[in-house]
């Protein structure tokens, strides 16, 4: 395990116990009122909690500085149930967070986290063009603004690019301005190499407050979680992440995976074995669209 495989397990095992996403309700999203104040994460019973990081872990590393600073005004609004001023066919966003996507049929939806990065993105993205399945990435802005070409690569291929932060802080620590900051400076990156800015946003560790909600909705994207972990972000080897998917699908399903983070290498081979099992077992992989 490398470095940055240490460091991203820290960070994820620091948070697990807060914000792992445990066995999917029944209901999909949780609705939360809008307010400017509140400070307790939301987990996804409906009731705030306070954040427990796990006791023998240390504090995260920062994976960069990012100065505060206010993105563009455009990025202000549009507000929750405004249209895009920018672009006005664009639904308006959320408030509520997204486990599973709806569906009457035998779809899912596959997303990986962390990256772009040069080597296991390309990876992933030739086994699900061999496949012809489209996926859902949220992308750090860190390795965005590093690897733009592979912001290119994912939408040339059909998928989604969205948004996960710019150095994958947990947005319940932050001030207000931060978390605008994390997310508006990501949005401004895609839509300046893509030529339109991400709908869709995911924060870090699935951690969202109250704050944050308000925060991605007025930068006119709607919030996604998971509902299946695939536990890649262990390492626990190609099996057991293939196990870890194949036992807890169902219809609607959110998958979470990584591309970027650290050493991939049993993500993908996760993904080859698992991805043609679940075609033949009648799955139909969909982008993440709200």
């Amino acid at each position: 395990m490398d470095k940055n495989d240490k460091r991203t397990n820290t960070r994820r095992l620091l948070l697990r116990g807060a914000v792992a996403i445990g066995a999917l309700s029944a209901a999909r999203i949780l609705t939360l009122p809008d307010t400017d104040t509140p400070k307790a994460p939301v987990g996804r019973n409906g009731a705030a909690h306070a954040a427990k990081p796990h006791p023998a872990a240390p504090a995260p590393p920062a994976r960069g500085t990012l100065p505060v600073q206010a993105p563009d005004t455009y990025r202000l609004r549009p507000l929750a149930g405004e249209p895009s001023p920018w672009y006005p066919d664009t639904p308006p966003p959320h408030a509520e967070v997204a486990f599973t996507v709806p569906t009457r049929t035998r779809e899912i939806a596959l997303t990986f986290d962390d990256g772009p990065e040069p080597s296991f993105t390309p990876q992933v993205l030739r086994v699900l063009r061999s496949h012809d399945v489209r996926a859902t990435f949220f992308v750090l802005g860190e390795c965005a603004v590093a690897f733009p070409e592979q912001l290119h690569a994912i939408v040339g291929d059909g998928h989604i690019v969205a948004n996960h932060s710019w150095t994958h802080p947990q947005f319940t620590t932050l001030a207000p301005g931060r978390v605008r900051s994390e997310l508006g400076r990501t949005s401004d990156l895609i839509e300046k190499t893509l030529g339109s800015p991400p709908t869709l946003a995911r924060a870090p560790y699935g951690d969202w407050d109250r704050a944050s909600l308000r925060i991605c909705n007025e930068l006119g994207m709607s919030p996604v979680n998971w509902s299946i972990d695939s536990l890649d972000w262990t390492s626990p080897g190609a099996d057991r992440i293939a196990r870890n998917i194949m036992s807890e699908m169902k219809p609607g399903a959110i998958v979470l995976s990584h591309d970027g983070g650290g050493d991939r290498s049993q993500t993908v081979a996760a993904l080859e074995w698992y991805l043609p099992r679940l075609l033949d077992e009648g799955y139909t992989p969909i982008r993440v669209e709200y």
